[in-house]
């Protein structure tokens, strides 16, 4: 009696064969699911991160904005300080004992003049970049403004694609969970493998014109007999490719074609 259990528990190679193979079916559509929302969740976290940047942008244009105010009120007060010291000297100049005193304050005269030049000369140049900076600072934020709008329209086109596909991809997931529990953990670990490795994503191929279908290939006329005797698991010695008859690739098909007709 517990013969015959284990008997009914054996899972045969051919039927391992038709499971992967199905696994593969499946995980090919869940794939077909990502390409379809192609590159946006990547676009997505571009435009997300050309937010973030433009934000900082726009607060560095404030703190520069500030920094020459502060600059310009400096150099407003070094002006008022130079007025008054030239005004001081003007005026000691008036009570002179000599021409060396006198020349020593025109000295300090003309160099507070020069310093009052140099300032106001500061505050045009700190003028001038602050509207510089503002004109940026307004480009910027129209930049910001645009890209939040292309920012909502991508995040629409995603969600939509997600919300479409959502319950088709979940239940692939859910069926691809059921099939690897009817595999033995080695193979499914080996197809994951080499669905990692392959560029398309498959790693359970039909033999096709006598050539294995993900790397094209020529398969030998002794090999394609034991792929189609199902007897072994045999992959393909150039891509390590699991490989499958044509027969057995095509059976749901033929079968969904006999029930069509009957």
């Amino acid at each position: 009696m517990a013969t015959a259990r284990k008997q009914e528990k054996e899972i045969t190679v051919e039927d391992k064969l038709k499971a992967i193979y199905e696994l593969q079916k499946v995980n090919s559509k869940i794939d077909e699911i990502k390409t379809l929302r192609g590159d946006l969740p990547l676009e997505v976290q571009d435009m997300e991160d050309e937010i973030i940047g433009l934000n900082t942008r726009l607060e560095n244009y404030e703190t520069e904005l500030k920094e020459y105010k502060t600059m310009i009120s400096s150099k407003k007060i070094e002006i008022k300080e130079s007025n008054m010291k030239i005004e001081r000297y003007q005026e000691q100049q008036n009570n002179v004992r000599n021409n060396r005193e006198y020349d020593n304050l025109s000295k300090e005269i003309e160099f507070q003049t020069l310093e009052i030049e140099l300032s106001e000369k500061r505050i045009r140049e700190y003028t001038a970049s602050i509207e510089a900076k503002k004109e940026e600072k307004e480009n910027t934020a129209k930049q910001l403004a645009e890209r939040k709008l292309d920012l909502d329209e991508k995040k629409g086109e995603l969600d939509e694609i997600v919300t479409e596909t959502k319950q088709e991809e979940e239940k692939l997931r859910e069926r691809a969970k059921k099939i690897e529990a009817m595999i033995e953990p080695r193979l499914v670990t080996a197809f994951k493998r080499i669905r990692k490795n392959a560029r398309n994503g498959l790693a359970v191929v039909p033999v096709q014109r006598d050539a294995c279908g993900g790397c094209f290939n020529k398969i030998p006329p002794q090999r394609q007999l034991d792929i189609r005797s199902r007897k072994k698991i045999i992959v393909c010695e150039y891509c390590g490719r699991i490989l499958v008859d044509l027969e057995l690739a095509n059976g749901d098909k033929k079968k969904n074609e006999d029930k069509k007709k009957k």
